[in-house]
């Protein structure tokens, strides 16, 4: 994956602008999707919705382990911490239509589902460390084509979550999103090659 500035992200006129105006934007990436068109945002989300984990790098899954024993050795991932406990769950924040419309949790993800659209999906989390959005977008590419956009963003939890969250940066940029964008690139052109031989 390809890391981006944060004004490819406030460029776009996403929703999730007004729904999380409070959170500051962690990270930007494009996502690899290759030979994309404009229809093809739920073949990205397909794509992304897979667990990268079986196919991860040793290094990778023992960071996700390592996480999980930190978690559960510090309590930072209690109910209690989450949404619906320390935080309120930003679909209070969303436009009626959305809220009628959006179901309570994303399934199988430690995220919950917020809204998505015909462009774009956010899912939330929370813990004791930060209340967090992952926004998935889908964009014209500057060439012709469309690709994925990710952008995460997070509202740290005082000094803890602040301090948690420059810890983790490091360990996000050089292992752990260059294994999400390999897995990721990998479902893309399979489901691609699917759907492609499909139609013909």
């Amino acid at each position: 994956m390809q890391r981006l500035p944060n004004a490819a992200h406030a460029a776009q006129p996403w929703l999730i602008h007004e729904i999380a105006a409070d959170f500051q934007v962690e990270d930007v990436w494009a996502l690899p999707s290759p030979g994309g068109g404009p229809d093809d945002f739920p073949l990205l989300l397909s794509a992304i919705d897979v667990s990268f984990q079986p196919q991860a790098s040793a290094p990778t899954r023992l960071l996700f382990w390592l996480r999980l024993k930190l978690g559960a050795l510090l309590g930072l991932d209690r109910g209690s911490s989450g949404l619906g406990g320390r935080v309120p769950s930003l679909r209070e924040r969303l436009p009626e239509e959305l809220k009628d419309a959006t179901p309570d949790a994303h399934q199988g993800s430690e995220f919950s589902l917020l809204y998505q659209r015909d462009n774009e999906r956010a899912t939330e989390i929370a813990n004791r460390t930060m209340h967090g959005v992952l926004h998935v977008g889908w964009v014209p590419d500057g060439r012709g084509g469309w690709r994925g956009q990710l952008a995460i963003l997070v509202k740290p939890n005082g000094r803890l979550g602040s301090l948690y969250m420059a810890g983790i940066r490091p360990f996000r940029h050089l292992i752990v999103y260059p294994a999400l964008g390999r897995a990721w690139e990998r479902r893309w052109r399979e489901l691609n090659e699917t759907t492609r031989l499909d139609k013909g």
